[in-house]
């Protein structure tokens, strides 16, 4: 049984699985306040720890995290990864934000405005933020 909402993504997440591995690079599926599920070009243990980063806003966005399932899926694997700190449940809230914001930003460029990343936040606050969940889950 899910215990929180998804909330579908489509931006590079970084994971590496241990000290000296070098990151790989990914795309997220989606993230939730639990955690997160991405694609990967290989397989993953399930109860393996990773370290996860999503170069999203000026600071980004960085976890501990734990394998939970890994499965086979379009010539590659779909990743369930848990949140470890106590902490992340919020920062995986304000990357969403983030997140919508970026997309918010692109569309108005593919549409023909030309705004900041600046100008986009504060439109997309003022027209999205109230609707935006206090919590994802």
């Amino acid at each position: 049984m899910r215990v929180y909402v998804r909330h579908p993504s489509e931006f590079p997440v970084e994971l590496r699985a241990g000290e000296g591995e070098d990151a790989r690079r990914e795309r997220l599926r989606d993230l939730s306040e639990g955690g997160l599920c991405c694609r990967s070009s290989v397989a993953f243990e399930p109860g393996e720890h990773v370290r996860i980063r999503i170069p999203v806003g000026r600071a980004g966005f960085e976890a501990d995290g734990r394998v939970a399932w890994c499965r086979a899926y379009d010539h590659g694997f779909r990743v369930g990864i848990e949140f470890m700190g106590d902490d992340d449940a919020f920062k995986a809230r304000m990357v969403e934000q983030v997140c919508q914001i970026e997309r918010y930003h692109r569309q108005q460029r593919a549409e023909g405005r030309e705004v900041s990343e600046e100008e986009a936040a504060i439109e997309w606050i003022g027209k999205y933020a109230a609707r935006f969940p206090r919590s994802l889950g």
